[in-house]
């Protein structure tokens, strides 16, 4: 991984990507890192094809993968979380906007 750190606010990611996605955060956290889908792919112990998907809407994963998927990346699993649903929502063409907060671990 690069060892340049540049924060991007949520504003410059959804002015370059759209609105944001599961997979828009995957590849712009990609490109900010100037990593390959392949160097990628490989951080995140999945194939190539897997992240292409991802990245570009043609899969959702579940939310368990989406979270380990955000640790490896160093990306706040509340976030993932909302995407995620807010990805199986739109999918489903509901006009429901979701937010996540972190609670306590059910026992």
């Amino acid at each position: 991984m690069s060892t340049k750190t540049k924060k991007v606010g949520l504003a410059e990611i959804e002015k370059q990507f759209g609105p944001l996605t599961f997979g828009r955060l995957l590849k712009s956290h990609r490109l900010g890192e100037e990593l390959t889908q392949v160097e990628m792919a490989k951080h995140l112990k999945m194939s190539k094809q897997s992240l292409n998907d991802l990245e570009h809407g043609r899969k959702i994963p579940s939310i368990r993968r989406a979270v380990e998927i955000a640790k490896k990346m160093g990306v706040m699993e509340e976030l993932v979380v909302q995407l995620i649903l807010q990805d199986h929502v739109t999918r489903e063409k509901l006009s429901f906007t979701v937010s996540v907060s972190k609670g306590q671990k059910a026992s």
